[in-house]
């Protein structure tokens, strides 16, 4: 059942790099598109780091590294890299 949530939270998060592409370049529009960017991709970034840690401790120590990670696969996966 919690991988459900992970594949989810990835899925969401291509759906909205893929929307970031499609919306509007105008100056107003590009602040909104780089606020939802960030926080629609962070949905699963969070999911992730609150899964894989055993303790608030070690949460707090890989906080990067699972954030990095994330973001890494939502580039490979959206072709952006």
């Amino acid at each position: 059942m919690k991988r459900i949530y992970g594949r989810r939270t990835k899925d969401f998060a291509l759906r909205i790099v893929r929307m970031f592409t499609i919306l509007p370049k105008t100056a107003e529009a590009q602040v909104l598109r780089r606020q939802v960017l960030r926080c629609g991709t962070s949905v699963g970034a969070n999911y992730r780091e609150a899964y894989r840690a055993r303790s608030k401790a070690e949460f707090i120590a890989n906080e990067c590294d699972e954030l990095t990670a994330i973001f890494v696969t939502i580039l490979r996966r959206s072709k952006g890299v």
